[in-house]
């Protein structure tokens, strides 16, 4: 017997989200080729920018999901400070930068 894949807050839009990653996927290798090709600093640093912000916009999305999904079952579940607790420190980390 199977167990069942379980229902995540990015369930419904899984296919976009991996899209997402795939073109970020192809921004890091386009970086790669950059600094391979010696492309000027700035440049390369501009595309480095641009991949952290595209993958700031799926970490909010995941954030959204698991806040709107996620939590919503934790609460009924009796586990809502837990969820809470859980959630912020994901967004900690997610904050810290440099």
């Amino acid at each position: 017997m199977t167990t069942p894949t379980p229902i995540r807050g990015y369930t419904a839009s899984k296919d976009q989200l991996l899209a997402r990653l795939r073109r970020i996927e192809g921004q890091v290798r386009g970086v790669e080729k950059m600094v391979d090709e010696d492309r000027y600093c700035i440049d390369v640093l501009t595309q480095i920018s641009a991949v952290q912000a595209a993958l700031e916009k799926v970490a909010l999305g995941l954030l959204d999901g698991h806040a709107r999904h996620c939590m919503h079952e934790g609460a009924a579940e009796g586990r809502a400070d837990e969820m809470a607790t859980e959630m912020m420190a994901a967004v900690g980390r997610l904050m810290k930068r440099g």
